[in-house]
């Protein structure tokens, strides 16, 4: 393959207004339906503007979205095979219609783009689901955004920019697609693959890497995804740090690294597709797609969602026809007798294979234990060991729920004192009652004002093991899905410790101090958890206590015996 290939569909879709149109619209703006973009919808809005989503113009229809899930194909017959939809509130979505204008904004208020509505529909999304993710097992983390997270109804239609989104980090290190081709001409790149990441970079992906730019006798591009991946990844900024530091490791002048504001679903074999895609509209001539690509892990029995090479064997399918040259590869492991890393179908016979799984880095770095040369680069180590200190080191967050009167509070007091006689860290409790005091007095108790108060405390939990405080959080909490956003709040922060305070309903009514529970079976209260309205039973908490079987300081005891384990604390 020889010369710069075209953008998916031929065009680059780059829409941003100039001049005295840019202006009228900033003023008509005033007098449209606004809608503030999730950081999800953001990436998306980014890339649809800029060409990454080259052909889309803007938010699918539904004509093209239903194509999409079943054929993996636009209506024009192109491949796509993710949507990228424009999700809404119900009550939002009542006051539109087709032929409408919505000012699109970011979180500051700033006016991104417009969108002239085509289409409002309500989606099936159990069926979309089962076919983008092949499951509708919501500890997939695309399908529990899908299920749980994501706004009852789609927006479809063109799009006009107004302003690029505002990035202030690694300025230089962000391209737009034109801009991103316009380099490679310049610097004479006509052969460029794509290396594809979310993790930090070690000693096998820089040697994977370098084999494939030698492979295919082309330039390399790092192109790591610094949009959302999934919860529980290495934030981005400590990432690219990571990835300039691996430049050096590299023969000058071979070697890119340019940023993609990608919110990825981790869809597995349709996700590699559309990164192929992607990386055509940027320009890559060929891409590499490796081991369980985009891949979210198990589930909950402990299967994998994917198979291995599965990501592989659709982008082959596919790869003549969409113009791009995939280099597949097996995984590299390190193999001592030899001193460097091979596929392991090139390994000899009777040679001994070593590696490092991200479970058992991130193991490494919570107990600040070694982390071998063979294994990474000491400066990619060194910051690593920077943003990620040992867990003793961390703040952390406990996050009790159950049922009013379970003793979730009297254990939070219990285990705030022992915690304070521990030392080491701010300790500061975020009971239930006292939330509603201080933080949400102006809230009722429908769901969308419980869930509401719930990501209020997880807010200011996150930000509390943001600077290495303790939180205790002693909320009813009733819903599953709510609960989860919250561990997806604090989790890149630090350790979120969910205890359920599993004390049966008979117990809870029996200590019912303000005869609340005695109030809802009158129906004097409506809502009430547990009588009228349900709780939702953590399914795999860090701790279950029941409060009826032990005391308070034993309660408490249990849960200092759990951070200990977990290596938050060091003596209980």
């Amino acid at each position: 393959m020889s010369g710069l290939i075209e953008p998916h569909g031929g065009m680059l879709c780059v829409r941003y207004t100039q001049g005295p149109e840019r202006e009228a619209l900033r003023e008509e703006s005033a007098a449209w339906p606004s809608w503030d973009l999730t950081p999800r919808q953001l990436c998306d809005v980014e890339l649809l503007l800029n060409g990454g989503f080259s052909p889309l113009r803007g938010f699918m229809e539904q004509a093209d979205y239903q194509t999409c899930l079943q054929s993996m194909r636009l209506t024009n017959g192109l491949l796509w095979p993710i949507p990228v939809v424009l999700d809404v509130s119900a009550q939002f979505a009542s006051g539109l219609h087709a032929g409408a204008r919505i000012a699109l904004r970011d979180p500051e208020g700033l006016l991104i783009a417009c969108l002239m509505i085509g289409e409002l529909w309500t989606p099936d999304k159990e069926q979309e689901a089962a076919l983008v993710f092949g499951t509708t097992d919501c500890s997939h983390p695309g399908v529990a955004q899908l299920l749980e997270r994501s706004g009852a109804v789609y927006v479809g239609g063109e799009l006009m920019g107004l302003e690029e989104p505002p990035h202030y980090d690694f300025t230089t290190l962000r391209h737009s697609p034109a801009a991103l081709r316009a380099l490679f001409q310049q610097r004479g790149w006509r052969r460029i693959v794509a290396f594809q990441t979310r993790n930090p970079m070690h000693r096998a992906h820089q040697e994977l890497t370098f084999r494939a730019a030698k492979q295919v006798q082309a330039n390399l591009l790092l192109h790591p995804v610094v949009g959302m991946t999934k919860s529980g990844d290495i934030d981005h900024f400590t990432r690219v740090r990571c990835y300039e530091h691996l430049l050096d490791t590299y023969p000058e002048q071979t070697t890119m690294l340019s940023l993609l504001p990608l919110a990825m679903r981790m869809a597995g074999p349709r996700e590699a597709l559309w990164h192929a895609i992607i990386r055509k509209n940027y320009g890559a001539t060929h891409f590499i797609v490796g081991r369980d690509h985009a891949g979210p892990g198990k589930d909950k029995s402990g299967k994998p969602f994917y198979g291995p090479y599965d990501a592989q064997a659709l982008v082959e399918q596919h790869q003549a026809e969409l113009g791009v040259v995939m280099v597949p590869f097996q995984q590299l492991v390190y193999v001592p007798e030899l001193d460097q890393y091979l596929p392991q179908d090139e390994v000899p016979p009777h040679h001994t294979t070593l590696d490092i799984s991200g479970t058992e880095l991130r193991r490494r770095l919570h107990e600040g234990t070694e982390i071998p040369a063979w294994f990474s680069f000491p400066r990619i180590v060194q910051e690593l060991r920077r943003s990620y200190p040992p867990r003793t080191k961390q703040g952390f967050t406990v996050f009790m729920t159950g049922l009013s009167g379970a003793g979730k509070s009297t254990i939070a007091n219990a285990l705030q004192i022992k915690l304070m006689e521990l030392g080491g860290r701010r300790v500061s409790l975020l009971d239930g009652d006292l939330v509603r005091k201080h933080l949400s007095s102006e809230l009722g108790f429908s769901k969308e004002h419980r869930d509401l108060n719930i990501l209020r405390i997880g807010y200011v939990a996150s930000e509390i093991t943001k600077h290495g405080g303790i939180a205790l959080c002693a909320p009813i909490a009733p819903y599953r899905a709510t609960r989860s956003a919250v561990r997806e709040m604090i989790e890149p922060w630090g350790g979120f410790i969910e205890v359920h305070v599993a004390t049966a309903i008979e117990v809870c009514e029996h200590r019912d101090r303000k005869g609340l529970y005695a109030k809802a079976r009158q129906g004097l209260i409506r809502g009430f958890t547990g009588i009228d309205d349900p709780y939702e039973a953590p399914e795999n908490p860090e701790l279950r206590i029941d409060t009826a079987l032990c005391t308070v300081a034993e309660a408490a005891q249990s849960i200092l015996l759990c951070l200990e384990s977990l290596g938050f604390i060091s003596a209980a």
